[in-house]
């Protein structure tokens, strides 16, 4: 199943009918209603859904935003936030998401779990490597540092992260939502790549499954944090779905697929028709970047 993420579109239409008319003339049956989907959208939004023009896949917490807010914002509350008040606010609105998602029938909710307090040492390297174009020893010591303080300051956050997602699991269960807990692309967020293994140990809930974001995963590679292809391997037991997009060298993602770093047709083993396929493009591409980063997807993972 392939499904086009609204964070391509959503931003520059007042009427969610519209949005997802626009998703669907681009010749999809899905869409994914991502983080940055505005209480104003919602009527059109269910009128399209209600009348058959579209299908939702998925949904990306927190979706639709808190009243105020208009701006994507999946980080907005985190379930690891030190803050007891943060976190009961991060699920408030994740149960808001989980109501949307049972009326519009989608079947899965994309959750980020939250981060560690670390120095931004994502931004270091990137910019290392831009200036650079390859990991020189320097890189490398601070690419070593980074991974040990990571291990040193993931305890709490990683605690709290637990706690959290014990509150609403029962939820998505009673409901009939998986949980697609994402790779992220950020070295302070959770879980870890190393992680992931003893989290599906921990919550071994059929409801709970992994989310795999192409783009995330290809910039931890770039960065030297992991090998793409062997870290999808890993976890394919508990693959729901995908993030689909591109990295230009070595960290700017949602770029159109055919552009960038990621090898497409190395994933391929791994990718399954039952699979939610989500293109996650930037909001800035045209209509024909977008179009020609579909065919080269399909060409290499087939057109189901």
């Amino acid at each position: 199943m392939y499904s086009l993420s609204t964070c391509w579109n959503s931003k520059r239409h007042t009427d969610g009918r519209a949005m997802l008319r626009e998703i669907r003339d681009l010749g999809f049956a899905y869409a994914e209603l991502s983080h940055g989907i505005r209480l104003g959208l919602l009527p059109g939004i269910l009128e399209a859904v209600d009348a058959g023009e579209i299908k939702i896949s998925s949904l990306h917490n927190f979706c639709p935003l808190p009243l105020g807010v208009n701006h994507a914002s999946p980080n907005l509350y985190e379930f690891s936030d030190e803050r007891p008040r943060q976190r009961e606010l991060a699920v408030k609105y994740t149960l808001k998401t989980f109501e949307l998602a049972e009326r519009v029938k989608a079947p899965v909710v994309v959750l980020h779990l939250g981060s560690m307090d670390l120095k931004d040492y994502t931004e270091k390297l990137t910019g290392m490597l831009e200036r650079d174009g390859k990991k020189s020893p320097k890189y490398e010591k601070l690419r070593a540092e980074a991974a040990a303080k990571r291990e040193a300051n993931k305890g709490k956050a990683v605690e709290r992260v637990y706690e959290t997602l014990r509150i609403i699991l029962p939820e998505a269960e009673k409901r009939g939502l998986k949980l697609g807990i994402e790779n992220r692309q950020a070295l302070e967020e959770i879980p870890l790549e190393g992680d992931f293994e003893f989290f599906f140990r921990e919550f071994d809930s059929p409801n709970v499954v992994y989310w795999h974001d192409v783009g995330h995963a290809q910039i931890k590679e770039n960065l030297g944090f992991l090998h793409h292809t062997q870290h999808l391997e890993s976890l394919a037991a508990r693959l729901a779905g995908f993030h689909v997009h591109d990295v230009i060298f070595p960290a700017a993602d949602h770029a159109p697929p055919g552009s960038g770093t990621v090898n497409f047709a190395a994933l391929k083993p791994f990718v399954k028709p039952d699979h939610i396929k989500v293109f996650e493009l930037s909001p800035s591409l045209p209509v024909e970047a977008v179009k020609l980063g579909i065919i080269h997807v399909k060409i290499y993972w087939g057109n189901e």
